[in-house]
């Protein structure tokens, strides 16, 4: 078996966009997984999920991969873009789906009014 890092390196690279959370979209188990949640769905954007509540190993991988010390953590395009505090405010600024729009990601006409 490939090790933690080796995994979520293949995670990130094989998926446009890639939400490492507690819990799932449908059932977050946070607060903070929650919100990320809730924005990229009114983004309308297509993402994947990995919850780390599922394999300790991953859960504390995943803050070593980034160097980031929290979850939820948000990846486009292979790229760490924040934990929820960072994606909110890009969020409210207008900022994230900019960021999406750049790197190819389709954003929701009505996130765009």
């Amino acid at each position: 078996m490939a090790n933690v890092q080796e995994q979520i390196a293949q995670v990130v690279a094989n998926n446009d966009v890639v939400l490492f959370m507690k819990g799932t979209p449908q059932f977050p188990m946070c607060g903070f997984s929650s919100q990320v949640v809730q924005i990229l769905d009114y983004l309308g954007v297509p993402f994947n999920s990995v919850n780390v509540l599922d394999d300790e190993a991953v859960r504390q991988g995943i803050k070593e991969f980034s160097n980031w010390p929290t979850i939820p953590q948000l990846y486009v395009k292979g790229e760490f873009v924040g934990g929820c505090d960072i994606i909110r405010e890009m969020f409210q600024a207008g900022e994230l789906a900019a960021h999406f729009k750049d790197n190819g990601v389709p954003v929701s006409e009505t996130a765009n009014s």
